[in-house]
């Protein structure tokens, strides 16, 4: 079973981070758009993306392990699944992470090309060769080349403009940190059969994290362990769990009591904001800081517009508005690594826009075109058989 309103979800969602990763372009965005510093008491629409992203893959997780399992895939082989996507994932996140403070005249090749470069690997890596027009005889040579890329660029990196710095984990950007919600949540999903009873457990343990960590910040001197802090602060894969347990209820609900289902998802997404709302004097809202306001208060936004979309998309069939965009909710990566392969041949060749194109109203219509021409390029690719595929 495939719910149109996931697809559209996603596509949403992606073209809303392409959209607003191009602000760093313009001047005079309006401060509601943009992300709030991690001084501020305050959530702009560039801090709900995120949340909303990591939500869709706790929808998502479910519906992908059951068509496995329907193949009769052995656990053991899904897990292997889960574990090699996540660890992909944490991997590109570790390299682009690592692009954003690498020091440009410090790098034999510079920063730029350098980027660039790791984006070709990325492809090369891993594009879906199986559906390709390509031969098969090429696929290995590619992803070996595309390893041998990303090995010299490790080589040859210097993120310090005083001596020599190697490649670090700093944070694990978008992708890292996607990954270690997906591997948590789905692992447990899959050993747990599902069980709704664990999932609700799951969430309120990380919500609890959330507030632990909030309230007395959890810290760990050893490095080893530090390396998982994504899970242990709770966060980000709280949105995750949220997620599952939304198409838990969902699926349990939808053919028995359409009316308690939702119910059961508005009123999860009401309360969450309440709480959200409730909660901001004590710990704020901040997405930098990931306090459990924001964290509720994006979950209850999640809950919200999926119901919504899953009205308008699966029950009242009115799905011509997102046909142009539904390459975003079918090839995510794809579009999502197309502008990094973008700007580094902006900056190289010195193309610059007219200020005016930059600023504004012109300027955000402008990153929303730009939005828009990625997912419809990352369409075509995908007509032509080339999408990326963890």
């Amino acid at each position: 079973m495939r719910i149109t309103s996931i697809d559209i979800f996603r596509a949403l969602t992606m073209v809303l981070m392409i959209w607003v990763n191009d602000f760093w372009t313009l001047t005079e965005v309006p401060k509601w758009l943009e992300h709030a510093t991690a001084s501020e008491d305050y959530m702009g629409l560039s801090d709900i993306v995120f949340p909303l992203f990591l939500f869709i893959v706790g929808l998502s997780i479910p519906y992908a392990i059951e068509n496995r399992l329907a193949k009769k895939e052995s656990k053991a082989l899904i897990a292997k699944h889960i574990i090699i996507r996540s660890l992909s994932l944490l991997l590109i996140g570790f390299f682009m992470v690592n692009y954003e403070t690498a020091h440009h005249q410090s790098i034999l090749i510079g920063k730029y090309f350098w980027g660039l470069l790791m984006v070709i690997s990325v492809f090369l890596i891993w594009m879906n060769w199986k559906r390709s027009p390509v031969q098969k005889k090429w696929h290995i040579y590619f992803r070996i080349l595309g390893l041998g890329i990303l090995l010299f660029l490790a080589v040859i990196y210097n993120g310090d403009p005083k001596g020599e710095s190697w490649m670090k984990i700093q944070w694990w950007g978008i992708l890292g940190l996607i990954g270690w919600a997906y591997i948590i949540n789905g692992l447990i999903y899959l050993y747990s059969k599902g069980n709704m009873i664990t999932i609700i457990v799951l969430w309120i343990i990380f919500n609890v994290f959330s507030v632990l960590n909030q309230t007395n910040e959890i810290v760990f001197e050893n490095d080893i362990v530090t390396i998982f802090s994504t899970l242990y602060t709770g966060t980000i894969p709280a949105f995750t769990t949220a997620g599952i347990l939304a198409t838990l209820i969902f699926k349990k609900l939808l053919k028995t009591n359409e009316k308690w289902c939702y119910i059961s998802l508005i009123g999860l997404g009401v309360i969450n904001i309440i709480y959200g709302i409730a909660t901001r004097p004590y710990w704020g809202i901040s997405k930098i800081q990931g306090t459990p306001s924001w964290l509720a208060i994006c979950t209850g936004i999640s809950f919200l517009v999926f119901i919504i979309l899953y009205y308008i998309a699966d029950i009242k069939k009115q799905i011509n508005w997102a046909i142009i965009i539904a390459p975003a909710g079918t090839a995510t990566l794809t579009c999502y690594m197309l502008p990094c392969f973008i700007y580094p041949i902006c900056v190289m060749t010195n193309i610059e826009l007219p200020d005016v194109l930059s600023s504004s109203i012109i300027g955000l219509f402008k990153s929303f075109v730009f939005s828009l021409l990625v997912v419809i390029f990352a369409g075509w690719l995908e007509q032509k058989r080339y999408k990326l595929k963890l």
